[in-house]
């Protein structure tokens, strides 16, 4: 694959002000998210500025130890049209290391109430020493289309 980032769209009868709240709620990441690997988040504080971080706890079967955490530090903050973060892991003396993917959520109008939501996953800057071990993306190729009808499902209240 020549290319390094997925994408994927939907579009839904929600304002984008609430699709984006959603989004902002690390509490809901878990519901949205395709693949199961999400479980909880461990900080419940809603994303409110660039640098922020937020844990979450995690699980997939190849994982060396089944459970682990992500440290996710937010890129993108910009209500109501964009927010994205990069995925990393928080180091034994607190530190953090980040692998180089990102997640970013770009939100647009559709008509007089509705959003146009593109999910789009980018791992153009994982280092070569990183792609010798993991390989991108790391899902299967509905995960996106996925989480995007989770959020969908999320913001109509169904």
């Amino acid at each position: 694959m020549d290319q390094e980032n997925v994408s994927a769209t939907l579009t839904v009868a929600v304002p984008a002000d609430r699709v984006f709240a959603v989004l902002a709620d690390p509490a809901t990441h878990a519901a949205i998210d395709g693949t199961g690997w999400v479980q909880e988040p461990v900080d419940r504080a809603p994303l409110t500025e660039a640098g922020q971080i937020f844990r979450m706890d995690m699980y997939h079967a190849d994982h060396p130890d089944g459970d682990y955490q992500v440290a996710n530090k937010v890129q993108v903050l910009d209500p109501p049209h964009a927010i994205g973060w990069l995925t990393g892991t928080e180091k034994e003396d607190g530190s953090l290391e980040f692998g180089g993917w990102t997640w970013r959520y770009d939100l647009a109008p559709s008509g007089p109430s509705g959003t146009h939501i593109t999910l789009t996953y980018d791992w153009s800057a994982v280092p070569q020493y990183i792609r010798e071990y993991l390989q991108f993306p790391p899902f299967g190729t509905g995960h996106l289309a996925n989480s995007l009808h989770h959020l969908g499902e999320l913001v109509s209240g169904r």
